[in-house]
């Protein structure tokens, strides 16, 4: 039990920074028609399974796609470099 509480813990920590660095829907659009970032199609097959959410996110200088992605019955979350 003490397992799994570290693991979401850990997890929570993890995606926390993340989220405050997400641009919004318009931002995003901006973003990726400006030519900054790759548009999520041309990154889709790289996620390995059908995206359920995608936010276009800045790291360390640059654009990735942080997807929510259901494959074989799971969701899982995906990091995706989307700078150009």
């Amino acid at each position: 039990m003490k397992v799994l509480i570290a693991a979401i813990v850990l997890f929570l920590a993890a995606i926390g920074p993340a989220s405050a660095n997400c641009l919004s829907q318009a931002e995003a659009r901006s973003v990726v028609a400006s030519g900054q970032a790759k548009s999520l199609g041309s990154v889709a097959g790289q996620a390995g399974g059908e995206i359920i959410k995608a936010q276009l996110c800045r790291q360390g200088g640059g654009y990735v796609y942080v997807l929510s992605v259901l494959k074989n019955g799971k969701v899982t979350n995906v990091t995706v470099n989307a700078s150009r």
